[in-house]
């Protein structure tokens, strides 16, 4: 059984048990998420496909983690300008670990 979602603005497939990171949710560490924007859904070999999204499906998922990724260096530079300039990123992430996928 698995489930496609979408949140922050990607889709994910997802079956029970797995780890993922996704965009920045507000919620804390060890809570409970549900997702109820399920595009697609495999049951006992059956596909429910949404329109947009399947009716009555939900993913209960359980936060892992709140953190920052790893710095992304942004190097800016034009010849004979004497123009550089540097900047660095962090993107937000949550960890989710998917506890049950329900239809």
């Amino acid at each position: 059984m698995y489930a496609i979602i979408e949140t922050g603005g990607k889709q994910f497939k997802v079956s029970e048990g797995d780890i993922l990171r996704v965009e920045k949710l507000n919620a804390d560490k060890g809570s409970a998420v549900e997702f109820d924007k399920i595009l697609l859904l495999e049951k006992d070999g059956q596909l429910q496909i949404g329109r947009p999204y399947v009716e009555g499906a939900k993913v209960a998922a359980k936060v892992m983690v709140q953190a920052k990724a790893r710095k992304v260096i942004v190097f800016k530079y034009k010849p004979k300008k004497h123009y550089k300039k540097k900047n660095g990123h962090r993107q937000p992430f949550t960890e989710i670990k998917i506890e049950s996928i329900t239809a």
